[in-house]
């Protein structure tokens, strides 16, 4: 594997989307590394001084020193470990193109569907699930342009966007399961729905799965901190 003799470590949680992101970067690109499992309740020494600003996972550890922000670190896994495929597109604006649905997927998805998960009613949680459909349904838009009718965001092999929105994936299951909620659906989004039962059949997709019963119980954990049941 490339980067068998770096020293290379992972800060992360199991639970973690943005972890489980910067993990299935690393397995793209055949990154040995070792992962240390973060108790996010309870944060370490070691978290707490590789990322004194944010105190968040996932932090990537290279050499000493730390990376943090998981777009950012998939960018730096990208450049360091140059060997295969790239993850982003090798012009300018495909780029751009991939880094701007990226930031859209952390900005507006990711907030959308905490929403459903947080939510303290029915009657709220329908609402919050209209948003997040709204928000999925541009998604799909960006898949057709970036695509351009192959099997993922990046063409023909797994690239960033398709890590970007593909860890989250595993939680859209774990709503599913709580809730009854469907956020990627073949009636509203065919493309989308295509091309996640794709990308969770990848090894970089299968590789990291959390375990459904984990997110689970890590979710009920989280609505009763929040005062929900």
């Amino acid at each position: 594997m490339a980067g068998e003799g770096d020293d290379v470590k992972l800060l992360g949680s199991v639970m973690s989307p943005f972890a489980v992101r910067v993990r299935m970067a690393l397995h793209a690109k055949g990154v040995s590394y070792e992962y240390l499992e973060q108790d996010l309740f309870h944060k370490g020494d070691l978290l707490l001084a590789s990322n004194p600003v944010h105190n968040k996972v996932p932090v990537l550890i290279h050499a000493g020193r730390p990376v943090c922000e998981s777009l950012a670190i998939v960018e730096y896994v990208n450049e360091v470990w140059a060997d295969g495929a790239s993850l982003l597109p090798a012009d300018p604006y495909g780029r751009a193109v991939a880094r701007f649905w990226a930031a859209y997927v952390d900005d507006k998805l990711f907030p959308a569907w905490l929403g459903i998960l947080r939510a303290a009613t029915e009657e709220d949680r329908a609402e919050k699930l209209d948003a997040a459909l709204a928000v999925i349904g541009l998604m799909e838009d960006a898949l057709a342009q970036c695509s351009d009718g192959k099997d993922f965001f990046a063409g023909d092999s797994v690239g960033y966007l398709d890590l970007a929105l593909g860890c989250n994936l595993f939680w859209f299951k774990a709503l599913r399961e709580m809730f009854g909620v469907t956020l990627i659906d073949a009636g509203r989004t065919p493309g989308l729905a295509a091309w996640a039962e794709r990308f969770e059949q990848t090894e970089a997709g299968k590789e990291v799965a959390p375990p459904m019963k984990s997110m689970v119980e890590h979710a009920r954990k989280l609505r009763a901190m929040a005062g929900n049941n």
